[in-house]
């Protein structure tokens, strides 16, 4: 795509005719109306679904963030976002915006149809977006103050000033505003346990954990080592935490002991994204170097890479511009694809067991962040103009021996594999090291 040397490509065997593509299943417009300009601003820097996949959530550009409904049965937007995406790009902008429409016709049943549309004014340039859910249904007294029912949605924002806007899902209402980051909140991230502790990673140098069932108390700071905290995750289990950033920085926590921290060596240049699998086995990061890796989170073992550019560039090139930066990188819910998006033009599914070249692709210019959905084979790609995609994965069901493994992850680390009375071969099966 944006190749100058000849002899550079962005795939190792293949070439782009070659690899199957993914096909568009639906998009959202940028607010402003303008598809293929670009300006400082628009930038769709990140986007998130919920996790029960009833909401989708972008930062449309110009200080919006549009959250719409997600038709879960049909894995792509209602029928009521996508008219909405075509006529949004018209008229005045204002704060909340809640459109109804006719019922889908017979046939094309959504989930809830009733949940609205919203345009979430957040005054300033939004750079993170993330849901959180409660889910507790005892002790209503104990939940969060500024929440008076339980099963709640939450969506939360992070902005240019180091602000962090918590707003409700079901009402657009801004509920609080966190106040404690001195730059910009680059990434956040919620527990999926219900429990509502929240990372917030920003470029003033920090990682600050929250708790919103206090309202919002801030209890702990943590530091990288980073000039600047590009993203945060919660491991699915919530035992874990880790944030990558500037520096080549990457530092996994564990949560019971935030005084002690695992930094992953590498990486040749600023890390951008991460994500853990499902069973929080594994472990990606996206680098500016032209690579994801692949890591075992409680070793710090580098168990794959995956490269954007052949032949790779040495470390001198790798921590320079390469026209090949890898912007951002997610899991899918089987644990063995992980999606990425880079600077040549390409958006990439991987089957981690077969990772000599993607295996599929799709033609995405000034792609920033990409996100599979938790729930099906969903994937979202923002770009710079302020819109999103979307493409489908083609369906594929798990190998048995991959259900196992992830089921038996979910209880036993790594380090602890080895006291299980089992083959040896086995056992390097559980811990990845047959990628």
């Amino acid at each position: 795509m944006r190749n100058t040397n000849s002899s550079l490509s962005s795939f190792r065997d293949c070439q782009p005719n070659e690899i199957e593509l993914v096909g568009v299943v639906d998009e959202l417009k940028p607010v402003n109306g303008l598809t293929n300009a670009h300006r400082p601003g628009l930038e769709t820097w990140t986007c998130a679904w919920s996790e029960d996949n009833l909401y989708f959530a972008w930062s449309c550009g110009d200080k919006f963030v549009r959250l719409v409904p997600w038709d879960k049965p049909n894995g792509r937007l209602c029928k009521r976002a996508r008219q909405y995406s075509n006529d949004s790009t018209q008229g005045e902008r204002v704060n909340i915006i809640i459109e109804n429409v006719e019922e889908e016709e017979e046939g094309d049943q959504e989930e809830n149809p009733q949940r609205p549309i919203y345009l979430l004014d957040c005054k300033e340039h939004v750079w993170s977006v993330a849901f959180g859910a409660s889910q507790s249904l005892q002790d209503n007294t104990q939940s969060w103050k500024r929440l008076k029912s339980n099963n709640c949605t939450l969506l939360a924002t992070g902005l240019h000033s180091g602000k962090i806007k918590l707003w409700d899902c079901s009402t657009g209402n801004l509920l609080i505003e966190l106040l404690d980051h001195k730059d910009v909140v680059r990434g956040i991230s919620f527990t999926q346990d219900g429990s509502l502790l929240m990372a917030s990673a920003a470029r003033d140098g920090t990682v600050k954990l929250w708790d919103l069932k206090d309202d919002g108390n801030m209890y702990c700071t943590l530091r990288t080592g980073a000039k600047w905290n590009n993203s945060c995750k919660w491991s699915r289990d919530c035992k874990y935490l880790a944030a990558v950033g500037s520096n080549k920085m990457a530092v996994i926590w564990k949560m019971d002991e935030t005084n002690k921290s695992r930094q992953l060596r590498g990486h040749f240049h600023d890390i951008q994204s991460c994500d853990f699998s499902p069973d929080s086995a594994l472990f990606a990061t996206a680098c500016y170097d032209t690579r994801v890796i692949i890591w075992d989170p409680y070793t710090g073992d580098m168990l794959l890479e995956l490269g954007h550019l052949y032949p790779p560039p040495r470390p001198i090139f790798a921590g320079g511009a390469n026209d090949h930066y890898v912007r951002s990188v997610s899991f899918s819910k089987d644990g063995l694809h992980v999606c990425s998006v880079a600077d040549d033009g390409y958006l990439r599914v991987w089957d981690l067991e077969d990772s000599c070249d993607p295996q599929y692709i799709a033609e995405h210019q000034n792609a920033l962040c990409c996100s599979f959905s938790p729930q099906d084979h969903r994937i979202s790609v923002g770009n710079r103009t302020g819109g999103v995609v979307f493409y489908a994965m083609p369906r594929c069901v798990p190998a048995l021996q991959q259900l196992c493994r992830v089921t038996i992850r979910k209880q036993v680390i790594s380090t602890k594999v080895d006291h299980l009375h089992l083959p040896v071969r086995l056992k390097e099966f559980l811990k990845y090291h047959d990628l």
